[in-house]
């Protein structure tokens, strides 16, 4: 490992939502193209274990320029000062040569030389879109989430393997480890909206944002407390939760309530710092954010009413028309926004299964659309393993070793493996991921797989009711997918006279 004075020409930093493979992909994709033009690069991750091989400050004076890969918040302020590019994470690994050209051309913020000033006072400053600004708020609140919903999804669904109905304990099948585990499984679950609408804020306002942030979350799932006697808001009473749409809502609300607040309070002397960040910020941001949660559960609640509506209204259009929105979005872009936007109602519709209970309607819906959206995830990696095992003389060995490894990937849930294949053949290489995927996701319908588990992919086999018919239809959706992507890449061998496209 360098020491702390090693000089580098580049610093960089990726981060993706789950932190496991984007992340990494970004970093040896800006290494490898900062070797090949002859720099220097030191990068560090903001993955799922955390932050591994850390900037330091020296460093960070050192450097000529820094490269932000990440949709998640991965602290930019540390490198005010110096010229900064921020992009998302995927655009790391599909054109790192390009981001490296523009930090080495970018604007550098905050105080400079004058030697550095005059020497970047030509080009201009490169923005950061608000498309992309919204989205990385989000996803550092999903990165967060994500771990709950594993962590108790999974222990909810192996304690579904006493019995059904294990957990309770006037039921013939009734164990008490079984029961311990679902009440272990159950909080995790319950814990996903507040992560969710904490982290949000605390991209946005860092760490005094979390304690609205919590506030909003909580509220976001247990609604405006009303007494069913009176029909008003009684704290004793009951209220209607408005799920993820309101966390991700009271997310965004509290982290700009901090912001305002920063600014309101910005001339208050000094010395009261401490006092701010102790009393003043949680106090008015609990006080406005709460309110303003509070006044808006009604929509909210009927919103989020609404949205469940459509997805059971797409369900009656049939298993078709259901696993090809499934499946289309889930191999759109392998792990990014539309594929995090279908495993995210994934997992709200299987918390409402798991709350709803075995056997009931709801819980049958949401852990058959859950199995579904898994299939459509599982299938594109193991596609390009089909193909680079089937069609090995037409792909190189950088990409067949990369099939191979995403057979791992793939049967562990893990979509991200596929993205370096599309890549370099967005079309026809996209539309065939996505009709392997929604191969995958209508048969899962069809067969009435049940999947109590939001992750792991063949790992939560035996929690799977119609596992067997599960793995069926995600080999369907591969070996058609497969089949397909192998017949492209011969027609571009022979059209190529003969040489594999690198």
């Amino acid at each position: 490992m360098a020491n702390e004075n090693t000089a580098y020409d580049l610093l960089a930093v990726t981060g993706c939502p789950t932190g496991i493979a984007h992340t990494y992909m970004a970093k040896e994709a800006l290494e490898k193209a900062a070797k090949d033009r002859g720099l220097t690069i030191k990068v560090e991750t903001q993955g799922q274990v955390g932050a591994e091989n850390e900037v330091t400050p020296a460093e960070i004076r050192a450097a000529k320029a820094v490269i932000i890969a990440a949709d998640k918040d991965v602290q930019p302020e540390r490198f005010e000062g110096k010229p900064v590019v921020s992009a998302g994470v995927t655009a790391a690994i599909k054109d790192p040569s390009g981001l490296i050209d523009k930090a080495l051309a970018a604007k550098a913020k905050g105080e400079l030389s004058e030697e550095v000033a005059k020497a970047t006072s030509d080009v201009p400053e490169e923005k950061e879109s608000v498309a992309h600004i919204i989205y990385k708020h989000l996803m550092n609140g999903v990165s967060h989430m994500l771990v709950f919903v594993v962590a108790g999804g999974v222990l909810t669904a192996i304690s579904f393997l006493w019995g059904i109905t294990s957990y309770d304990s006037t039921a013939a099948d009734y164990n008490s480890f079984a029961a311990m585990l679902k009440i272990v499984g159950g909080i995790a679950m319950n814990l996903m909206v507040p992560v969710l609408s904490a982290y949000i804020a605390e991209s946005i306002g860092k760490r005094p944002a979390l304690v609205p942030g919590f506030i909003a979350g909580m509220i976001a799932i247990q609604g405006l407390p009303v007494s069913p006697e009176t029909g008003l808001i009684d704290a004793s009473g009951t209220g209607v939760g408005f799920g993820f749409l309101g966390g991700i809502v009271g997310g965004f609300l509290s982290g700009y309530v901090i912001l305002g607040l920063e600014k309101l309070l910005s001339g208050l002397p000094k010395n009261l710092d401490g006092l701010k960040a102790i009393f003043l910020y949680p106090l008015l941001s609990a006080f406005v954010v709460g309110l303003v949660m509070l006044g808006i559960s009604g929509p909210m609640a009927a919103i989020n009413t609404g949205m469940m509506d459509f997805l059971k209204g797409l369900e009656s259009s049939g298993p078709i028309v259901l696993g090809l929105a499934i499946g289309c979005m889930c191999a759109f872009d392998m792990g990014g926004p539309v594929n995090k936007a279908a495993y995210v109602t994934g997992t709200m519709m299987l918390t409402e299964a798991l709350a709803a209970g075995v056997g009931t309607e709801t819980y049958n819906f949401g852990t058959n659309f859950m199995a579904a959206v898994s299939a459509a995830c599982i299938v594109p990696p193991l596609i390009t393993t089909f193909a680079v095992i089937v069609g090995k003389r037409y792909f190189s060995k950088a990409d067949h070793d990369a099939g191979i490894v995403n057979l791992i990937l793939g049967c562990t849930h893990i979509t991200e493996g596929a993205i370096p294949f599309m890549t370099k053949n967005i079309w026809p290489v996209m539309p065939i991921m996505m009709l392997g995927s929604s191969i995958g996701a209508i048969l899962t319908i069809l067969f009435g797989v049940h999947d109590p588990a939001p992750h792991g992919g063949f790992l939560v086999l035996p929690v799977v009711d119609g596992g067997g018919l599960w793995v069926l239809a995600i080999l369907a959706g591969t070996v058609v997918g497969g089949i397909l992507y192998v017949i492209f890449k011969k027609y571009e061998y022979d059209k190529s006279g003969g040489v594999v496209a690198e």
